[in-house]
């Protein structure tokens, strides 16, 4: 094995348990919701899509966190490198803040804004004003993770996010059938588990700080927030297709709209697998960087384009043979079961593309390309949207236009850049 395999490996192997533990988050609880009823899912699905952007506009405190502070690393500043995460921690309790607040005073109008049955608006409202609690946490959690990752350190977000998903599994199914708190409870454990989470990073990142001040610094939170302005906005335009996509299929009924919960959790899953690639690209890239080693970047680019593509067409092959019982983990509602076999081969026909666009998303960000993908976010965002309304007549056409679609779309912007120079700055 060459040696920038091992170190890819070295990274992403332990990225791949700590990212998967987020989507198992939601696969947990859509499993034990799932058995309440249609209902309740279908309400899961439209706070989780809420939930979901909430956090993942924001998920540039840790991926602009990994190559700014890999690359003061690989310059030898390691003081520094641990200061500018520091700095990414104070900003997430700020936004985290913000966001509790906002979701208390218009978390009602924004399930209301979805068009639900009255008992899924119900469900999902009880879900959201419950998990909004855990935001701050899961920001700090974001944010530290970043930092760990900087410093080339992917095991010991590993062991806190894995403990995490262990705790939140325990306590969703006390919390659900064993105090019969139904989604409340499952939102309830969740939020318990990100605190917990949160406050072993802080104290890890405590430990570790040796000598480097704790203080909040109004300079460096806001060079942070100023150095992911651009993977905002990158972030913002996937999360639009997101919010488009549930929209759409909310439009399919009770049974549309739970199937495709049941289908945006599970590729939330392999995409998290997918990014464990991308992660390790985001810190080696950063790092050689710093260090000033382009043909080292070349190199690490071209093996994950192949780790990628071979893990996508190994993810498809598992979830195509999956298909057809893969739906009892989810739900006992025949004819949601139903509904998902077609989608779930769709998802595996697409792993290949997926694994290559997630793999080439790392390595932008990790050379600090966030001004291309933000604008060709808003690109692929505008070839998405029609090819969803044309789509919008069965679960099967639109999830044909989200997965295959919209996924190729960023698959030929991404393929274009590497292919030149300008993204190595």
């Amino acid at each position: 094995m060459k040696p920038v395999d091992r170190e890819i490996l070295r990274l992403a192997v332990p990225t791949l348990g700590a990212l998967i533990a987020e989507p198992l988050f939601l696969i947990v609880d859509t499993a034990l919701v799932g058995h309440l009823g249609a209902s309740p899912l279908a309400g899961l699905g439209i706070a989780s899509i809420i939930l979901q952007t909430a956090v993942g506009l924001l998920v540039f405190l840790a991926y602009a966190t990994t190559p700014a502070v890999a690359r003061l690393l690989g310059a030898g500043d390691e003081r520094g490198a641990l200061r500018a995460g520091i700095d990414g921690m104070y900003l997430a309790l700020a936004v985290g803040a913000v966001l509790l607040v906002a979701g208390l005073l218009g978390g009602s109008s924004a399930v209301a804004a979805f068009g639900a049955a009255p008992e899924v608006a119900a469900a999902a409202t009880t879900y959201l004003l419950i998990s909004v609690w855990g935001l701050p946490a899961m920001l700090l959690v974001l944010a530290g993770t970043g930092l760990m990752r900087g410093l080339q350190d992917a095991r010991t977000p590993l062991v806190i996010v894995g403990v995490g998903f262990a705790a939140n599994a325990l306590l969703n199914a006390v919390f659900i059938y064993g105090f019969g708190w139904g989604v409340a409870g499952s939102a309830l454990g969740t939020v318990v588990a990100q605190w917990g989470m949160a406050a072993w990073f802080i104290a890890r990142i405590v430990r570790q700080s040796r000598g480097v001040s704790l203080r909040p610094r109004l300079a460096g939170v806001t060079a942070v927030a100023a150095s992911g302005s651009w993977l905002l906005l990158r972030t913002v335009s996937l999360r639009v297709a997101m919010l488009a996509t549930v929209v759409a299929g909310s439009l399919l009924g009770v049974t549309g709209l739970a199937a495709l919960q049941v289908a945006l959790a599970v590729f939330s899953l392999l995409a998290f697998v997918l990014d464990s690639l991308a992660i390790a690209g985001q810190a080696m890239v950063g790092h050689s960087l710093g260090v000033g080693e382009r043909a080292h970047v070349r190199l690490v680019a071209g093996r994950l384009i192949r780790f990628g593509l071979l893990s996508g067409v190994a993810l498809g092959v598992v979830l195509a043979a999956l298909s057809p019982v893969l739906g009892f983990v989810f739900t006992d509602d025949a004819a949601v079961r139903s509904a998902l076999v077609p989608v779930f081969l769709l998802l595996a026909v697409g792993g290949p593309v997926a694994g290559f666009v997630f793999v080439l998303d790392g390595v932008l960000i990790g050379a600090g390309d966030g001004r291309y993908l933000a604008l060709t976010g808003i690109l692929n965002l505008l070839v998405y949207l029609p090819l969803l309304w044309l789509g919008s007549g069965s679960l099967v056409t639109l999830w044909a236009a989200f997965a295959l679609g919209y996924i190729g779309a960023r698959a030929l912007t991404l393929g274009l850049r590497v292919r030149g120079e300008a993204w190595l700055g």
